[in-house]
């Protein structure tokens, strides 16, 4: 009798068995789904702040106040447009942004989202919770007497 070499069976559903627990376990690693989900945060936070600031405009053109700056309820405008402050960000858009502003743009936020003014910008950096404005995971929202812009930084999310 010739005896035959090879696998059984149950060897070979034992082997793929191992590798589709280690395939489980070691797959999260190289996909990195923290990262997706910080960027498509920042994602929501901007069109947050546009959506707040489309309300904001239709309610300053109503008082007649767009083409100045004025308060619309408790939220501060230029333009029509939410000033890039802690204050009137803060009143127009529903977020966790914490009892204060960040310090510096080296501070990181605590809450769920921080903001740091930029004075000289005129604009306002919002930052998840855990990161700093002047690091690579941001939205950086300026009004400058009207011109408003939106710019996220997700490359170091």
């Amino acid at each position: 009798m010739k005896r035959q070499s090879g696998f059984t069976l149950i060897e070979l559903v034992v082997v793929i068995i191992v590798l589709g627990i280690l395939a489980v376990t070691a797959a999260p690693k190289f996909i990195n789904l923290q990262n997706d989900a910080r960027k498509a945060t920042l994602d929501g936070m901007k069109a947050s702040v546009q959506g707040a600031n489309s309300l904001i405009y239709a309610k300053a053109a109503i008082d007649g106040i767009e083409k100045t700056s004025g308060n619309v309820g408790a939220v501060a405008t230029t333009k029509g447009y939410i000033d890039a402050t802690y204050a009137a960000l803060n009143n127009a858009v529903e977020a966790e942004f914490g009892s204060a502003k960040l310090a510096d743009g080296d501070t990181a936020a605590t809450a769920e989202w921080g903001i740091w003014e930029d004075t000289t910008n005129k604009a306002a950096v919002i930052v998840p919770d855990g990161f700093t404005a002047n690091g690579t995971c941001k939205l950086t929202y300026t009004n400058n007497d009207g011109a408003i812009s939106y710019v996220i930084v997700s490359t170091g999310c």
